[in-house]
């Protein structure tokens, strides 16, 4: 690592230096530096951050617990699958995730989604979870997602669902 790389960190949001971020999304700006403190302290969300070995806010994510109405999948899903046909099933939502302007195009995006989906797993090992689910808010971050095998909802544009079984099979695979 040369002198002029910084050395990145991803850990639960604590007393990181917000003030600087801009991902371009407003809201997703706004969140990060007025309502996610909060929202961990309420257990609403918990907020991880990509920082700076300084502690500047380069990069973010959020978990929570969620819950699928079981109608909304697929139904090849359902079925291959053998699910029980409650109501509602048990997932791990990711709410928000955000990179910094002037960090995009290094890759950051994936190592947030991947680190995401990784404590999905390793919290699903815990507490029961079918798979991750996403709102995406456009296409690009529809996009985005698609491009690492979320899928689609039938009746719902913008939800999207990765099974925790192919979770599983990327972090407990053998290189």
């Amino acid at each position: 690592m040369t002198a002029f790389q910084p050395e990145f960190h991803i850990e639960p949001l604590g007393d990181h230096d917000r003030a600087a971020f801009s991902c371009g999304v407003e809201p997703l700006d706004r969140y990060l530096k007025q309502q996610a403190s909060q929202d961990a302290r309420r257990n609403v969300a918990v907020p991880f951050v990509l920082s700076t070995a300084d502690r500047r806010v380069i990069g973010y994510y959020t978990l929570s617990s969620a819950a699928i109405n079981g109608d909304d999948l697929p139904p090849e899903f359902i079925k291959k699958m053998k699910l029980p046909r409650y109501p509602e099933l048990p997932a791990t939502l990711i709410g928000r995730l955000a990179v910094d302007q002037g960090y995009r195009g290094q890759g950051l995006g994936e190592l947030l989604l991947l680190h995401a989906l990784n404590r999905a797993f390793l919290g699903s090992q815990q507490v029961a979870s079918l798979g991750v689910i996403v709102d995406t808010k456009d296409e690009s971050s529809k996009r985005f997602y698609l491009h690492y095998g979320f899928l689609s909802f039938p009746e719902q544009e913008r939800r999207l669902f990765l099974p925790m079984l192919t979770i599983e099979q990327l972090f407990t695979s053998e290189a």
